[in-house]
């Protein structure tokens, strides 16, 4: 990590999943994760994935596949995980001066009032485009993969 990088990058989870528990970083399969996986870790600052079950999760945290979406629960229930998950970044990093979401909206919505609500700035770099312009961006804005 960077010295004195303020800046968290939150990458979603998704359904593509391995079969078995391990890290996090390596329990999503999915192009679009990898993708923004790789581009988190660029940037040499903290990151982290947002979890609909584990809510805000480390990388080597070793987890177990699960099959909840926030785009299925209730907006009360995703409220109340974005209240969790703020104060969860909040006691991981005390000095965070902003978020970088390569998230959904669903993701995001509670997460990123309540972050911007305590002065963190909030980055939604790939904000208005679908899934496969996604994937574009992320290739264009990453470094090459390590061979």
């Amino acid at each position: 990590m960077r010295p004195n990088c303020t800046t968290v990058y939150l990458v979603s989870c998704v359904s593509q999943k391995r079969e078995h528990a391990c890290a996090a970083r390596d329990l999503y399969v999915s192009d679009l994760f990898l993708k923004a996986r790789r581009f988190a870790e660029a940037s040499g600052c903290l990151w982290f994935i947002l979890s609909a079950v584990h809510e805000l999760v480390a990388p080597d945290q070793v987890i177990a596949p699960y099959e909840r979406t926030l785009n299925t629960m209730r907006a009360v229930d995703r409220r109340a995980w974005g209240e969790r998950v703020a104060a969860q970044l909040a006691e991981a990093v005390s000095d965070l001066s902003r978020v970088v979401f390569l998230a959904g909206e669903r993701y995001r919505e509670f997460l990123a009032r309540h972050l911007a609500s305590r002065g963190v700035e909030v980055s939604v770099p790939m904000e208005w485009l679908r899934i496969g312009e996604q994937l574009s961006w992320l290739g264009q804005h990453s470094p090459p993969p390590a061979v």
